[in-house]
């Protein structure tokens, strides 16, 4: 059925508090990807890699790091001993980079919040796990949805639709949010909140709303634990975009992605 959220996630954010849907991926590593783990390979560890103020993500998890402060060069110096030089990673929201770092690639992206949208499970989805990976990763291939690695099937609900035994749908669960923040991260906090992602469709099998149902059915899911849906789309994907709002997202932001090269030396310390 569908419920009525606050576009702004219970208040407009402050200067001292940034409300953690600004940066989600700062907020997820912050939150319960900042936890031990039962990712396959972590052995209980943490998702989040984490060097001083940054962190990033495995990278056959998930393709992003995040930095405590951008204006911090701090910050900078300890993500590029996290990565090592000559790395590529992608970050968000970023405006500038210090010297010494270059901007290879990016877009803008446009979050939404679902905010009545009408959440049900959808009989004819399947659970999607790790031995569905190669499949997966094919489909993802072919329709170029936002990021999806080797492991971001450990990060939450994967379902598919199938057709004659093949995967011709697909949508996840990745950036959740909640929990203690991590030490030297600030207060950010926000239970509650999920990201739907990898929204995708064999093109032979467009026009059936197969998406659509996909994310109705992930939106259940994430709806059950008491936690409202998010998705990030990119802004010149128009077509998208209506599809969401028609079902009932609201567009809340606009973020700028960058991808980023280190340095190939450490930087040296200095302001921004």
């Amino acid at each position: 059925m569908a419920h009525q959220t606050d576009v702004h996630g219970g208040g407009a954010p402050s200067a001292a508090e940034p409300h953690p849907l600004d940066n989600a991926v700062r907020a997820a590593l912050n939150g319960p990807h900042a936890l031990p783990h039962s990712l396959e390979g972590m052995g209980g560890a943490p998702i989040a890699q984490r060097v001083g103020r940054a962190a990033r993500y495995p990278a056959d998890v998930y393709a992003f790091a995040a930095l405590a402060d951008p204006a911090d060069p701090a910050a900078w110096a300890d993500l590029h001993t996290l990565v090592g030089p000559g790395a590529v990673v992608r970050a968000k929201p970023l405006d500038r980079v210090p010297d010494g770092w270059e901007i290879v690639g990016g877009g803008e992206g446009v979050q939404l919040v679902d905010t009545a949208l009408r959440a049900e499970r959808a009989p004819e989805a399947v659970r999607l796990g790790p031995a569905d990976v190669p499949e997966i990763l094919y489909l993802v291939a072919r329709t170029k949805p936002r990021p999806f690695l080797a492991r971001t099937i450990h990060m939450g609900t994967c379902l598919g639709i199938r057709h004659r035994g093949r995967l011709i749908a697909l949508a996840g669960e990745r950036s959740e949010m909640g929990g203690p923040p991590a030490e030297g991260w600030g207060s950010l906090r926000l239970p509650g909140w999920t990201e739907i992602s990898a929204v995708c469709t064999d093109p032979a099998h467009r026009g059936r709303e197969l998406a659509t149902r996909l994310v109705r059915a992930v939106a259940a899911g994430v709806r059950d634990r008491g936690e409202t849906p998010f998705l990030h789309a990119a802004a010149d994907n128009a077509p998208a975009i209506r599809l969401y709002e028609s079902i009932g997202f609201t567009a809340r932001r606009r973020s700028s992605i960058r991808l980023v090269r280190t340095p190939g030396t450490a930087p040296r310390a200095g302001a921004l």
